[in-house]
């Protein structure tokens, strides 16, 4: 167990003055390299439990959360060497077993400390040292192994496309599908760091107000391409910790979910079913487009997400939000609600592959199984949604995923089951004024999360 004396405390002893003062100074690089290690053992012990899918933002905010003598620049370098690692694990395992070395915690940092950082046997050797909560010495094999690959490439001839490219092989029919010749360029963008957007809350502030309150924390704000609200930032920061964010003028929001958002054109009034709402994310830009005027019901079947919705309304200045858990998408609750939205939001869960940018452990996560079983709960939460559209009412189908089997055939299914929706063409984002029937969102192409949107109409009036 990695406990506080990970953190080297120097006393620092004054005979003259009879007082001991304490210097607390950062933790080695070694204990960082420890720390990742025992990270990736908890998050391999979680993934092995059936039913037990932590994520592993989840899992990291825990540990730092019981862990609150690492530092802050402990914790960016911790993590960078765990999602080194779930970011390029395909290739990393594939070198282990190339040279039949078991795949272990262990032997993945120590993977990605060779092939991503580059360094050599004797850097290496002063991390793996057996100081006290370092990681124990260098075995001869795995000394050996080191000598063998310590400045090799990461990509490998012999690396299957699945491998060199980071993305399960099962799916590969799936993407070849969707990308085509774009395949390499898209995963590739997939396979990077995300950028850091937010939306403004434009119940308290205004775009200008709030990048000039980052500029103050030296953060680099600028606008969104394409999301009228939204601000992107060039340098990362402590953004939580902001007045501004206390006083609720930003929440943290990609620029794609943002653009789901405004696919509805929710107008003052109005009023809106979230069906699958989580902990709110389009909920609040939704309430602020209706400009804190009309209703809003958000329900999801986890108690837990939508819990967490409950201080973010609040910080928000979000009136007009009433939460509800539902049993399942066929809570008699619903009942009452038949024929009575002007709108009704369809954030369905899904597969997540748009979002491997954020959360590369997804690729891993994600089953053949469960994604055919993602699928049918996606038609029978559409199903039982379209009854709460009222005739000219709108129905915004929404997935953050990038497979068409969750995207265009679910849309395709729906309307061949529903007739009385039609979808109706949505703007691109783009400089030019460009239409097309669905939204779809690709990092590579938009600098974005992978998203999909869908605007479907019901007829009558």
């Amino acid at each position: 167990m990695v406990t506080s004396s990970l953190l080297f405390l120097r006393i620092l002893v004054f005979p003259r003055e009879g007082v001991q003062l304490f210097k607390l100074d950062l933790m080695k690089h070694g204990a960082r390299v420890a720390a990742a290690i025992e990270l990736l053992g908890e998050l391999d012990g979680l993934w092995q439990q059936e039913g037990r899918r932590s994520p592993a933002d989840v899992v990291l905010a825990r540990y730092y959360r019981q862990r609150r003598f690492i530092g802050s620049k402990d914790r960016r370098e911790i993590s960078r060497q765990v999602y080194g690692v779930l970011r390029h694990e395909a290739q990393l395992e594939w070198w282990l077993k190339r040279a039949e070395c078991n795949r272990s915690p262990r032997g993945m940092v120590l993977s990605g400390l060779v092939f991503l950082d580059q360094l050599e046997l004797t850097e290496l050797g002063g991390l793996f040292d057996g100081d006290v909560y370092c990681p124990c010495p260098l075995s001869s094999e795995e000394t050996d192994w080191i000598q063998a690959h310590a400045g090799q490439p990461l990509l490998h001839s012999d690396m299957p496309e699945s491998v060199e490219l980071n993305y399960p092989g099962w799916m590969q029919p799936a993407l070849q599908e969707v990308f085509g010749d774009q395949l390499a360029v898209a995963m590739g963008a997939l396979n990077t760091e995300a950028s850091v957007d937010l939306r403004v809350n434009t119940l308290k502030a205004t775009r200008q107000q709030v990048m000039a309150a980052l500029r103050e924390e030296e953060m680099e704000p600028v606008p969104t391409p394409f999301a009228a609200d939204g601000v992107r930032l060039k340098k990362r920061g402590a953004l939580t910790a902001m007045q501004a964010f206390r006083d609720g003028w930003f929440e943290i929001q990609d620029e794609g979910s943002q653009l789901v958002a405004e696919l509805m054109k929710a107008r003052p009034g109005e009023i809106g079913i979230d069906f699958c709402a989580g902990a709110g994310g389009k909920t609040l830009a939704l309430s602020a487009r209706m400009e804190n005027r009309g209703r809003i019901l958000a329900c999801d079947i986890s108690a837990a997400r939508l819990k967490q919705m409950t201080p973010r309304l609040g910080r928000a200045g979000v009136r007009i939000v009433k939460t509800r858990i539902l049993k399942s998408e066929w809570d008699s609750y619903l009942e009452q609600h038949v024929a009575s939205a002007d709108w009704v939001l369809l954030d369905v869960p899904c597969s997540g592959t748009g979002l491997w940018r954020r959360s590369p452990d997804l690729k891993r996560r994600t089953s053949q199984r469960e994604l055919e079983e993602v699928t049918k709960q996606q038609h029978q939460i559409a199903d039982s949604a379209a009854r709460l559209v009222k005739p000219g009412g709108r129905l915004v189908y929404a997935t953050c995923s990038i497979l068409r089997q969750e995207n265009e055939d679910q849309v395709d299914r729906f309307l061949g089951t529903h007739p009385e929706f039609s979808a109706q063409p949505v703007s691109l984002p783009t400089a030019k004024d460009e239409t097309a029937p669905y939204l779809k969102l690709f990092p590579h192409q938009h600098e974005t999360d992978g998203f999909f949107g869908a605007v479907l109409v019901k007829g009558g009036v």
